[in-house]
């Protein structure tokens, strides 16, 4: 999709500081700013460089400071809060235009002069290219001065005060990293000069850090005559060999339009999802192949998000082998039956903390299989999938464990196993001890994947079809037949009966652990008690513990994270509930389509053309959270996958 924004988004330096763009370079490096070209976080960039990938990302270039002089007049195009109002810089005045379809770009109208900014980022590389078109009917000659502010920081963290910074010819080098630049303006080297008190507003709101620090040591400027109409660009990477722009941006468009052509959608929302959840995927250095970062701008690769994610940003948009070296990825740390939860980076040790994880695995093996009947990876993978089984049923770490009567339990102590996994020091908000509903459901639909791709591997013996009918039989005890729907973990106190979206997996997955007359219940309820046009709340209104908001600092946010929080990515599976207690019916895939409507104009707000990981429960009309977050894409995409079939 075309997006193309007016004067009327930036009223007001706040009003354009709400939406953002994405650019990522399949390293973990990305670069992200406002519609009006300011850092409304401290982790927007201009270039967010990646050093090891995925996740050892350092601010290189943090912002764009842009000078129009005409005669002796010195005019900000750009724009930037600070925390001293004096400091502001107010160039969205002058702003006309912001699009972004492949890359961004900004349009700029000043007394006679216009100018269009375009910012390009590499693809399997760290290099970024900004290119200026100046149109000069001023009657006056006029300078454009560009002076980038940087960081030279980890992600997250402020440069020193006294950081030095070093220009020598074309490379700078500060704390340790080297930037190169090319351009075909004039670079200028200038004494370091330290801008304080940038402020963040998406940050402040959060209770994060909400001011910031750049250093600016050079300019880039370019001369133009009256009536006189030119273009100039530079290139800044972590290597002194740069390519060309141009390049840049051939590279980009040819990337993108490979793979909307790739996953063949025809609907516009949905082909722009499947370019969209290509930002996600990236190559890890420590295990030598393909990743899911789980979201921009906090996240990083966990297994959980991984799993679910990769139906939807791999599988769907028919990425194959980026889905099978994933797998394979996550089969070689397999231990104790448990996948990882958190990638090791350094000389670290993964960490283990999720039951769901494993489960997900084999499902995400079997729809692999579906999709491309790869009998040979089936039986690679059926080995780690066989020692998942063995190990939850004979019990591995935190808890986890199959009862007696067939259902999974986990999590003991102030673990929190499950995707409900906040801990506030010694609270935990949603306690899921027992047995919660989806992991069951999960643990169901594994034994039936297990028993049926069985026939692959002559020596399975394991009677993987008699666990899941005790399962099934013993599921029975999630009915709550006074809500008309199922209980969310069973575990003998409050919790059980609350009326979560969790329940909402039952139903949506390959193998029915419920009569068809119980999953057309559950999905009522669901649509009743927890429905909205952007996703599923996570708590229904009525009970005592929903939180209406969520922000604030981050024992606030916690606390509200799963009490009712409106999150997108469990929307996908009540959407496949509903098409499959319709029968995929016409009707039913129309009003689905019609329902997802809604969904435009959230790509248009937040993240432009990705879909966000929450919002408010009560009056979500915001995102928040991550901006930018991969299994809300992912669902989404098996939605409008399952309407083209």
């Amino acid at each position: 999709m075309r997006f193309r924004y007016g004067k009327q988004d930036w009223k007001t330096l706040e009003r354009g500081e709400e939406s953002c763009y994405l650019m990522t370079n399949g390293l973990g490096g990305f670069s992200s700013l406002t519609l009006t070209g300011s850092c409304s976080r401290m982790d927007h960039a201009v270039f967010m460089a990646c050093m090891h990938s995925p996740n050892n990302r350092y601010n290189m270039i943090h912002r764009l400071e842009e000078i129009l002089c005409i005669g002796e007049e010195r005019i900000h195009i750009s724009s930037q809060n600070y925390k001293n109002v004096e400091d502001r810089e107010e160039g969205y005045h002058y702003q006309t235009d912001f699009i972004y379809e492949d890359v961004p770009q900004w349009t700029y109208l000043v007394k006679g002069v216009e100018i269009i900014r375009t910012i390009v980022l590499g693809q399997g590389e760290n290099t970024i290219g900004i290119s200026y078109q100046i149109y000069n009917r001023s009657g006056k000659e006029v300078r454009l001065e560009v002076l980038p502010h940087l960081m030279f920081a980890a992600k997250g963290a402020l440069p020193a005060s006294d950081q030095q910074f070093i220009l020598d010819e074309n490379k700078i080098s500060s704390n340790g990293q080297k930037l190169y630049i090319w351009t075909d303006g004039e670079l200028c080297e200038l004494v370091c000069q330290v801008r304080e008190g940038l402020y963040y507003s998406a940050d402040a709101c959060d209770g994060r850090m909400a001011l910031g620090r750049t250093i600016v040591n050079h300019q880039i400027v370019k001369d133009v005559k009256d009536g006189e109409a030119l273009s100039f660009s530079m290139v800044y990477g972590t290597v002194p060999k740069l390519p060309k722009l141009e390049d840049l941006l051939e590279g980009m468009k040819e990337n993108r339009r490979k793979l909307r052509c790739q996953a063949g959608f025809e609907e516009e929302p949905a082909a722009t999802l499947a370019v969209s959840a290509n930002q996600f995927i990236s190559y890890r250095s420590s295990t030598a192949g393909q990743t899911i970062l789980a979201g921009f701008p906090f996240f990083e690769d966990w297994g959980r998000d991984t799993m679910i994610a990769i139906h939807g940003c791999c599988l769907v948009t028919r990425q194959f082998k980026t889905a099978e070296s994933i797998l394979k990825t996550f089969m070689s740390y397999c231990k104790k039956g448990l996948m990882p939860n958190l990638f090791p980076e350094g000389k670290e040790n993964p960490g283990y903390n999720t039951v769901d994880a494993s489960l997900l695995f084999i499902l995400a093996v079997y729809e692999y299989y579906k999709r491309t009947n790869d009998i040979v990876f089936v039986k690679s993978a059926y080995h780690t999938m066989a020692e998942i089984i063995d190990w939850y049923k004979e019990g591995t770490d935190y808890g986890i464990h199959m009862d007696e009567d067939g259902l999974l339990m986990a999590g003991e102590a102030l673990d929190q196993v499950t995707w409900m996994d906040v801990r506030v020091g010694e609270i935990l908000p949603t306690p899921r001890h027992g047995k919660p509903v989806e992991i069951n459901a999960y643990w169901y639909n594994a034994l039936c994947i297990m028993d049926e791709l069985k026939r692959f591997v002559p020596e399975a013996d394991k009677d993987y079809g008699r666990l899941a009918e005790q399962a099934k039989k013993s599921f029975e005890k999630f009915w709550n037949e006074e809500a008309g729907c199922l209980k969310d973990v069973l575990s003998g106190t409050k919790a059980d009966n609350q009326i979560r979206c969790n329940q909402i997996w039952a139903v949506s997955l390959p193998f029915s652990v419920l009569s068809p007359e119980r999953e057309r219940r559950v999905t009522e309820v669901v649509f009743r008690e927890l429905y909205t046009p952007l996703g599923l709340r996570t708590l229904a209104m009525s009970d005592e513990e929903f939180h209406p908001y969520y922000g604030g600092a981050q024992l606030e946010r916690d606390l509200a994270y799963h009490q009712g929080t409106v999150w997108v990515f469990p929307m996908g599976a009540y959407y496949l509930a509903y098409l499959k207690v319709n029968g995929y019916s016409e009707e039913a895939k129309s009003y689905v389509r019609r329902q997802l409507g809604s969904l435009e104009a959230a790509l248009r707000e937040g993240c432009i053309g990705q879909l966000p990981e929450i919002y408010d429960g009560e009056n979500p009309v915001s995102s928040k959270g991550c901006f930018a977050q991969a299994w809300s894409v992912g669902e989404i995409l098996r939605v409008y996958d399952a309407l083209r079939e």
